[in-house]
């Protein structure tokens, strides 16, 4: 069933201990303010960002603030978002001074003892609570030094789930206070195309209309919202934040086709949602509780959603109801249809309903479920219908049946799986785990009215979602022994405006032809779709798309697994109940997700048992973010080793091996004038092969140098390992960690890679190639990936350094190879003639698992008469090794 998606993201900064009743509040306090208005109590919050990224419906969300204490004393910042109760966290981040404070994903229980261990020691610990209907709270504070700077980065991610015809992301903006840089940016790529977006802005002025722009268009789509500083001042010469109110993203995509199949890496996603299709006749039992604790409002409140629900009941539906107290009282014997006539006495019964009694809850619901197999039985009700049953109570059974487990086996007993059962459980006295479970292994949900205002909106709103059925009975079939691990793929109904998800992996890679069939019983006919994909072109047309991040199928998957395994566990006991616990909590550890099985721990990286902050789920990783380069021409040297040139101006590249024994160390890039060399240390296989030609090698230890930072950073597949001004750090690829300072940034992304940024204008990304621990041949090697080389001199040389100058050839005669798939050319280059041969090579910046093959004419013989000299010239005597190369 679709629910209400939103994305809800508060954000508060506080000076002191205090906690704010804002959603997105930087800082909050009681003092004067002082000049400027930037800056209060001597903190100052610069920067606050949230960028939204939505992948075909799965959104990767990142809360920034950036803050600086302007005082003379430590003071006491504090960070709070309020997130969807849906979503899970992946990462979290403290930057203080350049040094970054990463999160680990851990099991509920460890996590939990190094939380206590913290708050006994008086240290910083944060933790995530419930903080409304749909959010719950993630708070952290840090102590920082005068003129120091903290940097607070949270990410998340969630499923967007259908509603209504609509995606809907809602952010609640509240700062109450004067940011120099705030923003607002949300990227949609939506391969089914876009049919629409909107942006509704609560507080939006003349003022402001400019500064926030949509738009879409094919498959993307953009919003955006950056008031300058000025504009957002709630009048010309106030000091206080005109930003208060809703800040609303809706769209929906494209549906030429009722389904969408997406394959990337080998896995799948499918989306289904049919279109104009008849609605199916319902059969609907309300089930009302009517004791004495639902007098007063709640009864008000319930009466007059009923009458509007009555209102919106079709014709060909047929209904009852059922109230219970301490007695079960019946409208009418049988089910009736939704004549004019039936709905207006349904309507005087509805208005006459009156409270009194306790709760029994076992015999209304019996009852509500004997009219509806009774009413089957005699042929009363449409054969192409479906049935439901929506419970509402507000407290505990205390009269008939009081023990839940056997109202709970005596429903589920009379159901007999034929029919949902839905529960509404209004207010916080009712025992919401028994009802949730009910309904639950009923093929059903369960769902909370909150005592408010809008309760009979609540009530309404969950009708809604139910109302209208398209399909019954519905089947998502995919090819036998092609695909493994699927997420649920049937369902008893589906709804008008909502969504069908299914994810799984592919086992069988070598076919070409992927076959997803859907059937369903339509208020009319039986239904069938049948959709088929080339997967080798599905996958390729994803893979070029630079605005995708990453792995996001594979995370698609994992994150509707675990979110059906938590589901399916709250109905388990005993074996079944550790089998899903087990399978739930390996898949939060492996995709760094905090859910009610994990937490996340922020450490200290110098001391990995000092705790700093703890993220928790309530109820009962820091996410390995790819790289995303620069649009610059890359330059990179990986595998065997093999070196590859990107030319954009030929929109083309060149690529060459270098053999050479291990324990060489060759010279990679060297510039005099910047000081910044780049050297590798080859390795070989752990066996050598009895056929020298067979023999591969590989980068082992790689050594980067800035003789002007007087920085020294060691990387080897085990350790990075990073000498600044005499001061030695070390980490391993398990942690996540950026550390910037003096120009320098460096960020470790868990067992995946690591990127290095020297002033403005040089990076390199480092992959991480792991093989498994036990292999008799192979070991682990790394990557080196130049993305951005602007600020490097015109000296700058090595066997990658070289070609970050322009440079020509030419490339004809293309002429059947030895390998008929390889096609052999004729090059001129830097004065030479050459040979050279059609071929691939894999980039795995943001994909250290398949990478992505990048086609290039390959130079023969350790690129001879392509590189300056012979690559003998290139060899260098140790890591750090940094004298000018000649050429």
């Amino acid at each position: 069933m679709a629910v209400t998606i939103r994305l809800y993201i508060s954000l508060v900064l506080l000076s002191g201990l205090g906690t704010s009743h804002f959603l997105i509040n930087p800082l909050r306090n009681n003092r004067k303010r002082s000049l400027p208005d930037t800056v209060v109590d001597g903190i100052e919050i610069y920067s606050t960002k949230i960028n939204c990224k939505v992948t075909s419906r799965f959104a990767h969300n990142v809360v920034t603030t950036r803050a600086v204490n302007r005082a003379d004393t430590a003071k006491e910042v504090s960070f709070d978002v309020e997130l969807p109760k849906t979503a899970f966290i992946t990462n979290f981040t403290m930057t203080i001074d350049g040094v970054t404070y990463p999160g680990n994903v851990k099991e509920k229980e460890v996590a939990k003892k190094q939380y206590e261990k913290a708050v006994s020691q008086g240290k910083t610990a944060g933790l995530v609570k419930a903080s409304g209907r749909k959010l719950e709270k993630f708070t952290v504070s840090v102590n920082v030094a005068a003129g120091s700077k903290v940097t607070f980065e949270l990410t998340y991610e969630e499923l967007l789930k259908r509603h209504k015809g609509k995606y809907e992301m809602y952010i609640k903006v509240q700062p109450k206070q004067l940011i120099n840089h705030f923003e607002i940016v949300a990227d949609i790529y939506e391969p089914q195309g876009i049919k629409e977006l909107n942006a509704d802005v609560s507080f939006i002025t003349n003022d402001l209309m400019n500064v926030l722009t949509k738009s879409f268009s094919g498959k993307k789509g953009h919003v955006s919202f950056k008031p300058s500083f000025d504009q957002q001042r709630s009048c010309p010469t106030c000091s206080t934040s005109l930003l208060n109110g809703d800040f609303i993203i809706t769209y929906d995509v494209n549906r030429e086709q009722p389904g969408n199949v997406q394959i990337v890496n080998g896995y799948f996603v499918h989306f289904f949602a049919p279109q104009n299709l008849p609605i199916v006749p319902k059969n609907v039992v309300f089930v009302i509780d009517i004791s004495g604790s639902m007098s007063g409002r709640k009864l008000a409140q319930t009466k007059d959603a009923l009458l509007h629900i009555l209102n919106d009941v079709k014709e060909d539906d047929f209904l009852n109801f059922i109230l219970f107290s301490s007695d079960v009282t019946v409208w009418k014997e049988n089910m009736v249809q939704a004549t004019p006539e039936n709905l207006k006495e349904a309507r005087n019964f509805v208005e006459n309903m009156q409270t009194a009694g306790l709760t029994n809850i076992n015999d209304g619901l019996l009852k509500g479920i004997e009219m509806v197999n009774r009413a089957r039985e005699m042929g009363i009700l449409l054969d192409r219908s479906t049935s439901i049953i929506i419970m509402l109570t507000d407290g505990e059974a205390n009269t008939g049946e009081s023990r839940v487990d056997k109202i709970q086996e005596n429903v589920k007993n009379a159901i007999g799986g034929k029919f949902p059962l839905y529960n509404l459980g209004f207010g916080h006295d009712v025992n919401y785990n028994f009802l949730e479970k009910m309904a639950l292994e009923n093929h059903g949900v369960a769902r909370r009215i909150y005592e408010d205002s809008d309760a009979n909106l609540q009530m309404q709103g969950f009708y809604d979602e139910v109302a209208n059925p398209l399909l019954i009975d519905v089947d998502l079939q995919y090819p036998q022994n092609a695909i493994s691990d699927v997420t649920q793929n049937n369902y008893q109904h589906f709804y008008d405006g909502s969504e069908i998800v299914v994810a799984g992996k592919v086992v069988d890679l070598e076919s070409n032809s992927f076959v997803a069939d859907v059937k369903g019983h339509g208020a009319l006919n039986d239904l069938t779709f049948t959709e088929e994909v080339d997967m080798k072109e599905m996958e390729e047309a994803l893979k070029e798309q630079e605005y995708i991040f990453g792995d996001y199928i594979e995370r698609l998957w994992a994150y509707l697994t675990i979110e059906q395994l938590l589901e399916k566990r709250k109905n388990a006991e005993g074996e079944e109940k550790e089998n899903l616990t087990a399978q739930a909590l390996d898949l939060s550890l492996k995709y760094h997700f905090v859910t009610p099985l994990t937490s996340m721990v922020v450490t200290k990286p110098e001391d990995n048992e000092e705790t700093q902050s703890i993220a928790d789920k309530p109820g009962e990783d820091a996410t390995q973010l790819n790289y995303q380069p620069p649009s610059n021409p890359y330059y990179f040297v990986d595998g065997d080793p093999h070196f590859i040139i990107e030319v954009p101006e030929k929109d083309d590249a060149l690529c060459f091996n270098i053999d050479a024994q291990p324990g060489v160390v060759l010279n990679l890039i060297q510039d005099p004038d910047t000081g910044i060399t780049v050297n590798g240390e080859i390795i070989g296989e752990k066996k050598a092969s009895s056929e020298p030609n067979k023999n591969k090698s590989y980068f082992g230890k790689l050594g980067i140098v800035a003789l002007q930072m007087d920085l020294q950073v060691e990387v080897t597949p085990q350790r990075i390992t990073l000498w600044s001004g005499g001061r030695k750090s070390s980490f391993t690829w398990m942690d996540t960690v950026t550390i910037t300072q003096n120009g320098l940034s460096v960020t470790i992304n868990r067992k995946k890679n690591m990127v290095v940024s020297i002033g403005d204008g040089v990076t390199f990304v480092i992959v991480l190639h792991q093989v498994w621990k036990k292999h008799p041949i192979h070991q682990d090697f790394l990557g080196l990936y130049t993305v951005d080389s602007h600020r490097m001199s015109t000296k700058t040389h090595g066997l990658l350094g070289q070609f970050f100058h322009p440079f020509d050839f030419e490339v004809f005669d293309v002429r059947p190879g030895s390998d008929p798939k390889k096609p052999d050319a004729t090059m001129i280059v830097k004065n030479h003639k050459l040979t050279v041969t059609r071929g691939s090579q894999k980039d795995y910046r943001k994909d250290s698992g398949q990478g992505t093959k990048v086609f290039c004419w390959f130079v023969h013989d350790n690129g001879s008469g392509l590189i300056d000299g012979v690559h003998t010239d290139y060899i260098v005597p140790d890591l750090f090794y940094h004298s000018p190369i000649q050429s």
